[in-house]
């Protein structure tokens, strides 16, 4: 089989170097020189970007209908849908400028072809043209700004209901650990200092507060419904906390604490029963079966969006968002660090 595909491309070739000589004998037999350019090649150049133009536009929405069904699923947190309410309206702007630009791009390419009969009109400069091209865009700009200002407001905005989950995410290459505070409700204070076998986010020993928190590796819960506060720091290199399904990403900096907020509106179970993403996965078990891979199932995840180093890729941790009830009988079940670090 191998070798017919071989023997296939190498006849293309040859077949393409004869007609390139076909096309360079035939160059002898007109009386012009090559180089002279008619209205027949203008006018076909010009039918031919018409062409183009309406292929381009058929493939860009092929192109929409075939991969719309492969992005993100609805978010599973409150502020999301703000956030996908600002990307739809930036794309519907962007979808409308690059078809009229393109339409015009290719149109004037053909109404305004070569044509001996043609003369060029000299138009070197247009106050008005120069007003609209400047305004239009200034207006469309402002409205993205405002419209994105005032949902950043609102999502960055501290976090104030009183029944908040608070919890840290520490960040080293190449894992993740998740810190939740204890019964006295404070996360305890750090010291990288004191770094060392089980304390391995350098928990101060000498800080009570911190001998009831709660570590999680693997992965960590999250209560339905509730706000959630989160606190996040690095080891070593930057790292990005990145929740796609929550519509969330911020940087974990050495040295800083960076937070963020928001509310989980979907349990996994709810989640995994959203047609949307009941057919997301379905396609991507059959794309893991072609590999010989086990199907798997909608979870949260958590995901490092910087390139932190070698096994960067592998640097994730899913997230499982439970009602009340069972995130509190996981949390119950959870060993305390005072209780880790005794060991």
């Amino acid at each position: 089989m191998k070798l017919l595909v071989l023997l296939a491309i190498l006849l293309l070739i040859i077949a393409a170097h004869q007609l390139l000589r076909i096309i360079e004998l035939s160059r002898g037999l007109k009386k012009t020189k090559e180089w002279h350019i008619d209205n027949a090649d203008n006018d076909m150049h010009g039918k031919g970007m018409l062409i183009f133009m309406i292929c381009f536009f058929v493939f860009f929405f092929w192109q929409v209908n075939q991969y719309i069904d492969r992005s993100l699923p609805p978010s599973g947190a409150e502020h999301g849908y703000k956030i996908d309410a600002l990307w739809d309206a930036n794309m519907y702007l962007c979808i409308v400028i690059f078809l009229i630009c393109n339409f015009f791009l290719f149109g004037f390419a053909y109404k305004y072809r070569g044509n001996t009969a043609n003369k060029a009109t000299f138009f070197p400069h247009s106050n008005k043209l120069e007003m609209i091209w400047t305004i239009i865009p200034a207006i469309a700009l402002a409205f993205i700004i405002i419209f994105g200002l005032k949902y950043w407001n609102e999502i960055m905005d501290e976090a104030h209901d009183p029944n908040k989950v608070t919890i840290e995410l520490y960040a080293k290459q190449f894992a993740w650990t998740a810190r939740y505070t204890g019964k006295d409700g404070k996360l305890g204070n750090t010291d990288y200092r004191q770094i060392a076998g089980a304390n391995d986010l350098g928990i101060d020993s000498m800080d009570a507060s911190g001998n009831d928190d709660v570590l999680a590796h693997n992965e960590f819960h999250l209560p339905v419904n509730r706000e959630v506060e989160i606190f996040m720091r690095s080891r070593d290199v930057i790292h990005s906390a990145f929740m796609p399904h929550f519509r969330a990403q911020m940087n974990c900096v050495p040295g800083m604490i960076t937070t963020f907020k928001f509310k989980p509106i979907f349990t996994t179970a709810e989640m995994r029963k959203i047609p949307y993403v009941i057919n997301l996965m379905a396609g991507i078990n059959k794309q893991r079966a072609k590999f010989g891979k086990e199907p798997v199932e909608f979870d949260y995840l958590l995901l490092c969006n910087k390139i932190c180093g070698r096994n960067h890729y592998n640097m994730q941790m899913n997230i499982i968002i439970d009602t009340e009830k069972d995130y509190n009988q996981w949390l119950a079940k959870q060993k305390a660090f005072k209780t880790i670090a005794s060991k």
